[in-house]
C-alpha cells in the first residue's frame, strides 16, 4: 500500500472511531420548563453526551412507548407524576437499573419497587398538594387537613380541577393508603358534596377564584403558588395576597407530595449514558435547578435549597411530608377512578 494510500487509511479510520465514540441520548420528557435546558446543556458539557429530546405529556409519552415497542428509539423517560411513572413500572416500559449512586441518594419512598434486576424509576423533585383558603372567609383551622376538605362545615366553598386528573389521582391515592378504600370513598363523597362548582381549569385557575371570591378554599400544587408569588405581573402577586396557604396533616400523616421522576427506557439502546444521566440528576447541581426552576423540593438527601418562594409558603422551608411509598400511591390510580365513577365525581 503507498504512503498515500495509508494516510488516507489513517484519516478514515480516525474519522470512523471519533464517529464510533460520539454518543446521543433520545430523551422523551414530560418537562416542559425552559429552566431544565440548562440541565441538558450541563450535562452535555460535562460528559460529552448530546440529548435529543421529544416532549409531550405523561399520557402521551406511555402510549407512544407502547406504540413503538421494541423499535423504540428512547433512552431516557422524565414523567410528572406518580400514577404515571407507576403505569409505566406495571406496563414493563422501564428497563429496572442498578446505580449505587441513585440508591444513596434517593429515598426509598420516592423510588419505584425494587426486584432482582433492579430499580424501575427514580424520583428527583416533589411538589407538594395544599390547600389554598380566602383569609377573610375561613379559618386555618377549618382546612388544615385533607379529611376536612369532606366536613360539612366546607359544604359549598371548594373548587378543585378534574379528580380524575393525575395529581388528583395521586392525592386521593395517598388519602386511600392512609383511610383504607371504604373511607377514602366516603371522602370523595363528602368532597364533591362541598364543590362550590364543577370541577374545571387548572390549578392556577383554581388560586384566582379563591381570590375572585367564586370559592373560599381550593387545592394546588404548590409550585403554581410559588409561580405566582415570584411572577414579575402585579396582578399576579396581588392574588397571593389574598390566599392562605396550608400544609395540610402537619399532625398526622403529613402533607401529601407528588413526584417527577425518570426510567430507563425499556428497549434503550444506550443504557449506560442513561444511567449517567439518571444520576446526574441527583447531583446538588441539577436538584438545585428544579428548586429554583420549577420551584420543587429536591428529593436528593442532603441537598438544601435557597428559594424564597418555597420557604415563605411553607414558613421556613421545613414541613412534615407523608413517608408512603409513592408506588403505593401510583397503584392506588385504579381504584380512585372506580370509587370517582361509583360517588360521579368528574
Amino acid at each position: 500500500m503507498s504512503r498515500k494510500a495509508l494516510a488516507a487509511f489513517a484519516l478514515a479510520a480516525l474519522a470512523s472511531s471519533s464517529f464510533a465514540q460520539e454518543q446521543v441520548l433520545n430523551l422523551y420528557s414530560a418537562r416542559h420548563y425552559s429552566t431544565d435546558e440548562a440541565l441538558y446543556n450541563n450535562f452535555t458539557k460535562a460528559t460529552g453526551i448530546k440529548i435529543n429530546r421529544v416532549d409531550a405529556d405523561d399520557a402521551g409519552i406511555l402510549a407512544r412507548l407502547k406504540a413503538e415497542g421494541a423499535a423504540s428509539p428512547a433512552d431516557v423517560i422524565l414523567l410528572v407524576d406518580a400514577a404515571r411513572l407507576y403505569k409505566g413500572e406495571v406496563d414493563g416500559l422501564f428497563k429496572p437499573v442498578k446505580s449505587k449512586v441513585l440508591e444513596d441518594a434517593i429515598p426509598a419512598q420516592y423510588r419505584g419497587t425494587a426486584s432482582a434486576e433492579g430499580t424501575p424509576w427514580f424520583g428527583f423533585s416533589t411538589r407538594a398538594r395544599v390547600v389554598v383558603y380566602d383569609k377573610n372567609k375561613v379559618k386555618r383551622e377549618d382546612v388544615d387537613t385533607y379529611e376536612e376538605l369532606a366536613d360539612a362545615k366546607n359544604k359549598g366553598k371548594i373548587c378543585i380541577r378534574s379528580g380524575s386528573h393525575p395529581y388528583n389521582l395521586s392525592l386521593f391515592g395517598a388519602v386511600t393508603e392512609h383511610l383504607g378504600e371504604a373511607k377514602a370513598q366516603d371522602w370523595i363523597k363528602g368532597l364533591q358534596a362541598n364543590l362550590a362548582r364543577d370541577p374545571k381549569g387548572g390549578d392556577t385557575d383554581q388560586i384566582k377564584a379563591v381570590a375572585a371570591g367564586e370559592c373560599q378554599i381550593a387545592v394546588s400544587n404548590s409550585y403554581y403558588i410559588a409561580r405566582l408569588l415570584r411572577s414579575d405581573k402585579v396582578e399576579d402577586r396581588a392574588v397571593t395576597e389574598k390566599v392562605g396557604i396550608v400544609f395540610p396533616n402537619q399532625q398526622t400523616w403529613g402533607t401529601h407530595l407528588n413526584i417527577a421522576g425518570g426510567a430507563v427506557a425499556r428497549n434503550a439502546r444506550n443504557t449506560a449514558a442513561a444511567v449517567k444521566f439518571l444520576e446526574y440528576l441527583a447531583s446538588a447541581e441539577a436538584q438545585n435547578y428544579f428548586a429554583n426552576g420549577n420551584n420543587e423540593w429536591p428529593t436528593a438527601k442532603g441537598v438544601k435549597v435557597n428559594n424564597p418562594a418555597l420557604q415563605s409558603m411553607s414558613g421556613g422551608g421545613e414541613f412534615k411530608a407523608e413517608t408512603i411509598p409513592l408506588a403505593a400511591v401510583g397503584a392506588n390510580q385504579v381504584k380512585v377512578q372506580q370509587m370517582l365513577d361509583r360517588v360521579g365525581f368528574k
